[in-house]
């Protein structure tokens, strides 16, 4: 992967806490590799890892080494020699993040670094994020009087309802500014996602299309192969809603249903991102019994293997009444999109990997094609755009055409693009983009504290509901969910696409 038409980022030292974490050996260290290989940055990055584990730098270079062995990455020289260019610019400072004597550190290194420029990344449990903030700002850290850059880059989740998230966002504004304040959501990082605005406003004839009189409706899905696994005490916490909607999934509606902006700067975007989260519909609770349903795992076999419930699963509690699975029905209230529903799913232990968007033009409004009557269905197909997040990331629009022979007859074909058949994309953990920047300064790709906030607002009837007891609907391992997520979109004549369909011999 090159990118000879990006100048590199500007020299910096990329403070990481929690630099001995899971989170930072997966993802954080190998996108740094990419970002080396690829000339996205040079030798004047430097990081400094912060950890309570004891040890020097010798200890976090180890793990990193291990682990970076052990899955693969090492595997291609030009990555090999790109670790070996970064693991002499790492550092590393052992203490208690809560206490000011690691920030007086973080000081002293960064008063010695090359560059006085730096990023703050919190890779840490979300209850210290406002802790960390407030201590970078009363040691000095956050100053950018001097005209140096001092940014911080913190992941999700972003609160837990409406009103922590507003919480946060008033504690972490009282001590930098928005304008510092990178909110992560790695789902934006994604080719596909940042290719939506480009499939939209650079072609005309979709763009035109795209509104309440050509459009049915729209069906985002955030399906998961993967189990709880050894992340039962978060999730129990947390649930499929948190997780995955106000963020994920929201951000993803976000793009589809903006209005154009007038420009391609950051606050444009985020501005036109945030309409569209603000004019989401507020449900009554009779509307929010209506429009959401949820789900949790049983026992049962998936990829070869047994599983036990999510009741049974390490550190969740054996009577847990959180949901592995949501579907909701939501609707944008604007000119555009007024009576388009929005179908948003996402769980997980579910029949596939698939993160995809479907947007369903309506039927044609007459058709003299011969019908079919022993077909499934005797109408035509409605056409649809298939936006293919993850894996696979393209491309899909189905048509119908007239099938060979003598005899007027149609088929659905399907029109498709895979980014991995037209460009090397390489092995990219879809956090180089955000990296990046958030090195030069570009906040178009993160959230801004309204949008935040609007997500929660949105999804805070659901969480008010289901916070008065009941359980989620039981499904089974290997699924696409309970069946009352089949029932929230068929009782509008409608249904779920499903990540196995095929389409004119084609996977859609």
């Amino acid at each position: 992967m090159t990118t000879p038409d990006v100048a590199p980022a500007p020299p910096l030292t990329f403070v990481i806490f929690g630099a001995a974490g899971d989170l930072t050996r997966r993802l954080l260290i190998p996108t740094l590799i990419n970002m080396t290989r690829s000339g996205l940055v040079g030798e004047d990055l430097h990081i400094l890892g912060i950890g309570i584990e004891p040890g020097g730098v010798d200890m976090l270079l180890e793990r990193l080494e291990s682990f970076l062995k052990t899955s693969g990455d090492m595997e291609e020289p030009d990555r090999q020699a790109a670790w070996q260019s970064l693991r002499k610019r790492i550092s590393y400072i052992s203490g208690d993040f809560t206490q000011n004597a690691v920030y007086k550190e973080i000081a002293d290194h960064l008063s010695k670094a090359p560059s006085a420029n730096a990023a703050f990344y919190f890779a840490v449990p979300p209850q210290f994020f406002g802790d960390i903030a407030e201590k970078l700002s009363e040691n000095g850290l956050t100053n950018e009087a001097t005209g140096a850059f001092r940014r911080i880059a913190i992941e999700k989740p972003f609160g837990h309802d409406l009103a922590s998230a507003q919480a946060l966002n008033a504690r972490l504004l009282n001590h930098v500014a928005e304008s510092q304040i990178y909110r992560i959501d790695h789902f934006l990082g994604k080719e596909t996602v940042q290719n939506i605005m480009t499939t939209r406003f650079a072609n005309m004839m979709i763009e035109a299309l795209w509104n309440n009189n050509y459009i049915d409706h729209v069906q985002i899905t955030a399906a998961e192969l993967v189990d709880v696994g050894t992340r039962g005490k978060f999730y129990d916490a947390t649930g499929a809603l948190r997780d995955m909607v106000p963020n994920h999934l929201f951000q993803l509606l976000a793009m589809v249903a903006m209005e154009p902006p007038n420009s391609f700067d950051a606050e444009a975007i985020r501005n036109e991102k945030g309409k569209v989260l603000k004019a989401l519909r507020h449900y009554s609770r009779e509307d929010a019994v209506k429009n959401g349903v949820r789900g949790a795992y049983t026992a049962g076999p998936i990829a070869g293997r047994d599983l036990p419930a999510f009741t049974q699963t390490a550190d969740v509690s054996p009577d847990s009444s959180t949901e592995t699975f949501v579907a909701v029905k939501l609707f944008v209230d604007t000119w555009r999109w007024a009576g388009v529903p929005f179908y948003l799913r996402t769980g997980k232990a579910m029949k596939a990997r698939d993160t995809e968007v479907v947007i369903t033009f309506r039927q044609v409004p007459f058709a003299q094609f011969p019908r079919n009557a022993h077909a499934s269905s005797p109408e035509l197909p409605p056409n649809r755009l298939i936006i293919q997040v993850q894996p696979d990331e393209g491309l899909d629009m189905e048509i119908s055409i007239k099938s060979p022979g003598l005899v007027l007859k149609t088929a659905p074909v399907s029109l498709d693009f895979r980014y991995a058949d037209r460009f090397d994309i390489g092995k990219q953990t879809g956090y180089e983009s955000l990296f990046y920047e958030l090195f030069v300064g570009d906040q178009t790709l993160f959230q801004r504290a309204d949008g935040i906030e609007a997500g929660w607002a949105a999804v805070q009837p659901f969480l008010d509901l289901w916070a008065e007891g009941g359980k989620p609907d039981p499904y089974a391992p290997g699924s696409m969910g309970p069946a009352c997520a089949d029932d929230l979109i068929e009782r509008d004549g409608r249904k779920w696409h499903q990540p196995d369909e095929k389409l004119g011999g084609k996977k859609v």
